[in-house]
This record gives structure tokens, sequence and C-alpha cells, in this order.
């Protein structure tokens, strides 16, 4: 840390109450955000309260040092990118102040969709809703002057602000939009209100005359909404992006929530004729009205079958449309007049498709919401780069624009993607380009100026919703012409010393909007010709840049979303460097020499990667699918070959070793499991929570009583299946594995179960120490090839050695034809036996068990990509009702919540699961993974099963459920 930065830190964390981190892996996650800009800043501020803030302002406003507000760092712009201290309200101020019966009082951190959530209790909405609403912040939507698709029915944030309070750059606190009372208005606010009001007497020819003739405009300041009697400085400040105060709370106005939606999607055989469409139907008052080209319509075909089902690949352009009624009937009526009046009237639309049940609703509300999130997916060097993302012309002008648009993309060889709300104008273009060349860099320059001299020819403007930041500034002369002479007055006035997030809206002098590109080159070795990393896995230091860089951003892994599984360490501890994009920026951030060669060895930069435990679920619901596990096991391979395994990592690593010890006092080891001292003991040796419920030892271990018995290949079958057994199934839940080699030769399948195959090596790899797993992961390879070569499958019934076999093998034994083919005839037990059912050959002998049955479906299988196969084969026994739950991870992860010092986490992370266990109406739940099944027999007084047990319950075989099911009977009359 240098001296400047070690001095701010100093100074600022005596007086606060929230975090102060100056130190280089805390900037380098803070440097960049959603767009395609990167500086490094001083430092990061996250306050607890508002006097945090204020003093972190006045310290600032003190020493000339430039402060910019961030929520989620998902604006496209650059908005929150700066080299000054970055204040992160999305740490601590996401509270819900209050809710009242038309309107909300919230904290600046609150994230949109966790607050449209909330008023959905209460039949309300927040309207304004940009498509980043799982993660933006409203501060983030008040800063920009936020929107979204739904702009024709509630306009944007502006007008939905009832007051706010606002912090000044020299720390003062003010409440703009207060009711009137007698008492007089605190001076500062008397002072600012009467130079806005005076600056606007002064040049209100100017204002009127600069203003662009688009329905939306998010560019510059918004005097003229601002100048009304008295002046309304809520109203300025929104869309201001934190260059004139900073907002610490506003209080919003809600709407009711839309009693009845209609969708409906007009499909067009040219997207000429899509924008033509758009003009002709905005007067039967669609409440949005969404246009998506052939590329979108492409891309989303190709991410979800059933788009694929719906839009013909002759579409060149949808126009998707929303109304709201009173009734079905309102809405059914305005979906039949639109179809009417596009197909049949004006003959422009060539199909169409209305949703008629709730699922079709959700279908095709998902498309315009997924249109980035589909963007970053493309694969190659080129990607959709944000930077005129945000026009916005005049709803008439639209078919002139997108003509000329054409004409320059075609000119100037760039593909791209156009994505527009099209009954307010809003045109969101990305051209896909390699910015880490200098040629696309100025391509990129070319294509903006010359889109942008047309915007202006029609009375449009260059920011629509998204802000200015600094994709935008440079153009804003052009954009404003003597306006932008009275923004700066007016920032002057707010801001005398020009602190509060500089180069965004007031432009610098020679300023270009290709300065400040995230870098993208690998920094050279270090002088002692040691490479920046020594990689560990089966990939070149290009390709791990590579893998980088893929992640643009967007801010998706910050979802707290009910509807998706996405980092559940973020979840329960939503900070920065919890995020899976943040794992990103370290690795970039080592690779492009932002941050020191050695970073990778340091402990601050393992305390980042061990937020990462490995569930793989950031990889598959990633819009651009990055590796982020891969790149935290590199990681954590770099800081042990520096600092060695660590004790408590050990431990938990080595768990077959501790399990084999064990199971040789099975029957003490039982007894000392219940014993508080010898879980005190435990807790302070191997960092076993002491509150963990543990489950006991078998009699004698799997393997070692199949001994003979499952030793030789078998002759005849026509199935034959090699078990992979896991630590658990062996040692601690032997009854399981019998279970599933009786279910397998009920159904005439052939069992061997090699006595040379060790343990997956799953928790080692996971912890960086991949000179063990790769040791482990030979000797298992070299065990099971040639059993595959002689058409065996290979089978288990624990998740995360299947993914060890398949996924994580491939990534330690480099180019091995062996451990291919071991990857390739690898399944989960659950999945085999449906695949065998499919294929005909599962027995359906099955008795009926009346049971109701909760379902959680382990991150481990989704990782796999299989589905949920174990739900599918429950539903074949008779009277067993299976309900899949969606609640998330159960926030066991792995070894993460056997140790102490997560114990606690783990039970916050798993909450909404567990929850719902212990609540719902369930006779028992049933879970393929063990550790997530040791989590659920935690906090659930039901038992939890393997999937497998209730199988050969149904089959009448021996399953060892009598204590499970704790008497009760299942229908075929065994206990």
């Amino acid at each position: 840390m240098d001296s400047d930065r070690q001095r701010i830190e100093q100074d600022l964390r005596g007086q606060l109450a929230g975090e102060v981190n100056c130190d280089p892996l805390s900037v380098c996650l803070y440097a960049s955000d959603a767009s395609i800009y990167q500086k490094t800043p001083l430092g990061v501020v996250r306050p607890r309260t508002t006097a945090d803030v204020a003093t972190t302002l006045r310290y600032a406003n003190e020493n000339g040092i430039a402060v910019h507000a961030r929520g989620a760092g998902s604006g496209l712009a650059g908005g929150v990118v700066g080299e000054g201290l970055v204040i992160d309200f999305s740490r601590h101020m996401r509270r819900i102040i209050r809710v009242g019966e038309e309107s909300v009082r919230v904290q600046a951190g609150v994230v949109h969709a966790e607050l449209n959530r909330a008023l959905a209790a209460h039949g309300r909405v927040f309207g304004p809703d940009p498509a980043t609403t799982e993660v933006t912040t409203i501060g983030g939507v008040l800063s920009v002057d936020g929107s979204g698709s739904h702009w024709p029915w509630c306009g944007s944030a502006r007008d939905h602000v009832l007051a706010m309070k606002v912090v000044l750059a020299d720390g003062e606190v003010l409440e703009l939009g207060a009711p009137p009372t007698d008492a007089p208005p605190p001076a500062r606010l008397a002072e600012l209100a009467l130079s806005v009001q005076e600056l606007g007497q002064l040049h209100r020819t100017v204002i009127e005359t600069n203003q662009p003739q688009s329905l939306v405009n998010a560019s510059g300041y918004a005097m003229q909404h601002a100048l009304t009697d008295p002046v309304d400085l809520t109203k300025l400040m929104v869309g201001s992006e934190g260059t004139l105060a900073l907002i610490v709370e506003a209080e919003l106005s809600t709407l009711p929530l839309p009693a009845s939606v209609g969708r409906v999607m007009l499909m067009f055989d040219s997207l000429e004729k899509a924008v033509r469409c758009v003009r002709e139907i905005t007067p039967l008052g669609p409440c949005s009205c969404d246009l998506m080209d052939r590329r979108h319509l492409t891309i989303a075909r190709e991410s979800d079958v059933r788009y694929d089902l719906i839009i013909p690949a002759a579409a060149e352009a949808v126009l998707l449309l929303e109304f709201f009624g009173e009734t079905e009937q309102d809405t059914q009526h305005q979906v039949d007049r639109v179809v009417a009046l596009a197909r049949n009237e004006l003959g422009l639309a060539a199909g169409y498709y209305a949703a008629q049940e709730e699922e079709d609703e959700l279908l095709l509300g998902q498309l315009a919401r997924r249109f980035t999130q589909t963007l970053h997916g493309l694969k190659g060097r080129r990607r959709a780069a944000p930077c005129i993302e945000d026009i916005a012309v005049p709803v008439e002008a639209m078919p002139v624009f997108v003509r000329h648009l054409q004409d320059v993309l075609k000119r100037q060889q760039i593909t791209a993607s156009l994505f527009s709300h099209a009954a307010h104008g809003q045109l969101h273009i990305r051209p896909l380009l390699d910015l880490r060349t200098k040629e696309d860099a100025r391509r990129l320059e070319l294509l903006a100026s010359e889109l942008y001299e047309k915007v202006w020819l029609l009375g449009g403007t260059v920011a629509g919703e998204h802000g200015d930041g600094l994709s935008r500034t440079p153009f804003l002369r052009r954009q404003h012409g003597p306006l932008i002479n009275v923004f700066r007055e007016l920032k002057r006035a707010f801001d005398p010393n020009g602190i509060l997030n500089p180069g965004k809206i007031i432009p610098t002098p020679g300023e270009r909007v290709t300065q400040n590109f995230r870098p993208s080159e690998l920094a050279k070795p270090s002088e002692e010709g040691h490479s920046l990393v020594e990689l560990s896995l089966n990939w070149t230091r290009e390709e791990l840049n590579e893998a980088a860089w893929a992640c643009n951003g967007c801010a998706g892994c910050r979802t707290l979303s009910p509807a998706v599984r996405m980092c559940p360490i973020f979840r329960f501890a939503p900070r920065e460097e919890a995020s899976p994009r943040a794992k990103a920026n370290l690795v970039r951030g080592v690779l492009t020499g932002q941050l020191p060669p050695d970073a990778l060895r340091h402990d601050d930069a393992r305390e980042v990667a061990d937020l990462c435990v490995h569930c793989h679920q950031c990889r598959l619901e990633c819009p651009a699918k990055v590796d982020i596990p891969r790149m935290m096991v590199e990681a954590k391979a770099a800081h042990i070959k520096q600092n060695g395994l660590r004790p408590r990592d050990w431990s938990l690593t080595r768990m077959d070793l501790l399990s084999q010890i064990g199971s040789r006092f099975a029957t003490l080891m039982n007894l000392l499991i219940d014993d508080r001292r010898a879980r005190w003991v435990l807790a302070r040796t191997l960092g076993i929570a002491e509150g963990r419920k543990l489950p006991r030892f078998a009699a004698r271990p799997f393997l070692r009583s199949a001994g003979k018995r499952l030793s030789k290949p078998v002759p005849g079958a026509v199935e034959k299946v090699a078990y992979f057994v896991d630590t658990f199934a062996n040692y601690y839940d032997s009854q399981l594995a019998e279970s599933f080699v009786a279910v397998l030769r009920h159904n005439g399948v052939g069992v061997v179960a090699p006595g040379e195959q060790e343990q997956s090596g799953m928790a080692l790899y996971s912890q960086g120490a991949v000179d063990a797993a790769r040791k482990i992961a030979r000797r298992n390879v070299e065990a099971l090839a040639e059993l595959a070569r002689q058409g065996y499958a290979i089978v288990a019934t624990e998740p995360s050695a299947v993914l060890a076999l398949t996924h994580e093998y491939l990534q330690l034994l480099d180019h091995d034809e062996d451990a291919q083919l071991v990857a390739d005839s690898t399944h989960e037990a659950c999945d085999y036996l449906w695949k065998l059912h499919q294929r005909g050959g599962l027995k359906l002998d099955l008795h009926p068990i009346d049971r109701r049955v909760a379902y959680h479906v382990p991150c481990h299988v989704r990782a796999l990509g299989i589905g949920a196969p174990a739900g599918n084969l429950l539903r074949l026994i008779p009277q067993l009702r299976v309900k899949q739950l969606e609640k998330g991870c159960s926030g066991m992860a792995g070894m993460f919540g056997l140790r102490k010092e997560n114990y606690r986490r783990s039970l916050r992370a798993g909450l909404p699961l567990l929850t719902e266990l212990r609540t719902g109406n369930y006779d028992l739940s049933v879970s393929e993974c063990s550790t997530c099944a040791i989590q659920m027999r935690q906090a659930s007084p039901r038992p939890t099963l393997h999937p497998i047990k209730l199988l050969a319950a149904s089959y009448g075989l021996p399953c060892g459920l009598d204590a499970n099911l704790a008497g009760a009977t299942i229908a075929n009359g065994r206990k």
C-alpha cells in the first residue's frame, strides 16, 4: 500500500462505523464496473450510516480527493469508475425504512428487485424497471434516472421521487422535497435553491432551446424539471450521477400492481416493418413495447428450446408488447386489437404469439430481460461493447435512424445487435468489437461520432436511461452546445472543489471515449525470470487471461433472486469480494500487472478465493459462462505452493484418511460424536463446528465388506456398472451402497466395485491442493479406464465424486485420453437409472409409498447438467408425492459448513431451504448429496434420505429405513 492510501485509511478508520480499505486488492476489485472502463481508486469506503457518508465527504473535500458513489457497479457507461474514494452503498445501507400506503422510504443501497418483492406483499410496485433489476440499487436507478420497458406506463425514476436525503460535497446533510412548514429552510438549502433559480432565469432561453425532442433524456442536468415554483431540487438530483450530491435515502411513490397482464409477440420478416409498425400501434396504449432484432432472437432460440418452438427462424424482428387492465377480458381485448391492426389492417406483422398461460407470460417476459445476458454469452474475441447502447430519438424518427444505422454498420463492416424500447424511441445498440485492439477501439469512436451526428440532427439524445458516464461525456459539448456552460455553473454551485464524480457530465478538455479501457495485455514476467502466475491446472496463461477477460462485470452474479441459484456465499454476505465478479477481477489484476506478481500467494487474496466454495453455480448461470471455480482453484494452488496447506484445511481435505482411522473404532467414535467434551476437542483440533450434527460411522466400510463379492467382472451382463464409492457411502452410509447394488442387481445390471479405487479427491481439488488431488486422479483413472474399455458404466451415488471424474480430472491430467474415457463413461446413480428406464431396462415392479417428499437438487447435480433425474425416478413410485424445492443452496457447500467459523454462515446461506423443510407439509426429504443431507438433517426433524434408498424400499429391497422413517409404514408392508 502506498503512503497516500495508507494515510487515507488511517485517517478515516477511526472516524467511521463502516469499513475503509485502501489495500491494492480492495481497490483492484472496485476499479471497474459493467462498462468497458477501468480506473484504480485510492480506496473504498463502505458506510453504515449517513454520518459515515458525511464524514467521508468532509474529509475528501478538505483534502481535495475525488469521491465516486457506487451501488452494484452494474452501469454500462462507467459512471462509478474513478481514481478517488469509492463509496459503496450496497454493503450496509440497504434498508427499507418505511412502507406507506402509496409510498416507500429506502436507503440508497436497496436492490431494486428486493424492494419490489417487499412491495408486492402490499400489492404495490415501484414502476421504473431497468433490465438489471435483480442487482441494481435504488441509488443507481436514481443517479441515472432509470426507466426501462414500462416507461409508457410509469415514466422514469424522476417521476416517482417525493423526497430524498442527500450529502453535499462539504459533508452537510440536507433533506430535499420535505413538506413545507412555517419554519425557514436551512440556509444552505435556500442558497442552493436560489442559485438554481438564478441560473434558470439568466439562461432560460439556452435551457429551453437546447433540449432534445426525444421522449426520454438522461444526459446532462435536468434543469428544466427543477425550475418550478418553488425550485424542486429532488428533480435535479435524479440523473445527476453523483456529481452534485450523494443520495443516501429516498422517498418514492409506488403504483398498484396491475390486476391483469396481457402479452403478445408480433413477428416480422424485416426490421424495417417492425420499426414502421411502432408508430401505428403506440396509440393503442401498450404499457411496454420492446423491439428485438434477428441476432437477439437467434441467441434466444439457442439458449432456450422453448423460444425455438414459438419464434420461427424466418423472423427478422419481433415486437413484444404488454397491456395492463382490470380484468383478463380487458387485456385480451387489447391484445386482439393490436394483432388485428398489425397483421390484418396494416399487413406488417407476419405472425404473432399471444401468451395464454402463466408459463407463456413468464417466457415472453424473460425474453426482453435476457437481451444483454444473451449477448454476453457470445464466444470469440469480439464482444458486445456497451458505449452507444443508450441512444434515444423521437418515435417518428426511428425508421429514418434505423435505416441510417444499417447503412453505417454496413459501410464500416461492423456487426451489431439492436434492442429497443420502441414505444419511447430508446435504442440499445451493441456493436461486436474486440476493444483489446487499437483498430476496433478506433472503429468504436468513429461509429459513435457518426451515429451521434444523426441522433442530434433528428432531435435525439446520446443517453436515454443509462446516464453519461465515461462513455458519453466526451460528446456532451456537441450534444448540449452552450447549455454545457450552464451545467458547469450549476456544478460549481453544488461542488465548488469539483470532488464529486469528476469526469462525468462536465467534459474534461482532451477527453476521448477510448481512454481508460480495461487493460487486456498480459504483463511481462518479473525481473527474476519467474512467470507472474505459475499455473497448476491444464491451461495456458493466455487461456486463463481469456477466461478472466470473459467476465464483463455485468454484476449478474450479485443477484439475490430466489429464481436462480447464483453464489450462495454472496447471498448471505452481499459484499463485493464475495461476488464471482470479484474473483475474475482478482485474476485479471494479477495477469495484467494491476496487482503485484505474487499477489495470489498472499493471505488477503486467499481470503477472497476462499469465498468460492466450488459449487459451480456461477459457471452455470453466468451469461458469459466464466469458469470462476477453476480460476479460484488456481489462486488457492498458488497460495499453497508458497505457504503450504493450512492446518484447518488439511483436516477437511483429508476426511477420507480421518474416516478410515475413525471407522476402525466405529463403536467408540459413535459414542464420542455425542459427547460434548469430545466435540470440543474436535473443534480445536480439526476445526469441526461443535454444533454440527455429524454422521455416524458404519459398522464396517462398504468396500471392505464388499470384498471379493464385487471384485470380479460380470460375465454375460448386458448392462455393466463399475461402482465408484465415495467417502460418505463407504464409511458412514454403507447401507446406501448396499441399496444401490441391490437396485442394480434387481434390474439385471452387473456390478463391480474396484478395490483399488480411492476417494474422488474433490475436497483436495476445491481447496487448491492440486498436487495431491492429481495423484489421486491418476490412480483412479488407472483403476477405472480399463473397466470403461470393457463397456462398464462408471457410476457414483455422490454428485461431487461424479463431478470430479467428469470435470475436475480433465483439469488435472493434461490431455490424458484415459481421463477423457473415464469422464465420458461416468454417470450419477439416479441419472444412470433414469436413462436405463428411458431405454426400457428399468423394472417397474414398484410398491406404493404413501408419503409426501421434499426433493432438494444439490448444486453439483445442477453442475453436471443432467437436470433432476432423482425427481423423475421418484415419481415412478406409486402414491409418492414429490415436490422439487427451488430454494437455493443448502448452505453446506461441501466442507464449508463443517468448519466451526462457517457453521452459522452456512445456516444463514441455506435459510430459505431449511425454513421450507421445517415448515412445509412433508414426511421426509431427499437429496443425492451427502453434505446437503447433513445440513438438512441439522435443521429439520424429518428424516433426509438418498433417493436410491426410497427406490430400494419401493422395490422391497433392504434399505435400512426403519429408523429414518421413524416407524412410518411403507405401503408394501415393510418397515
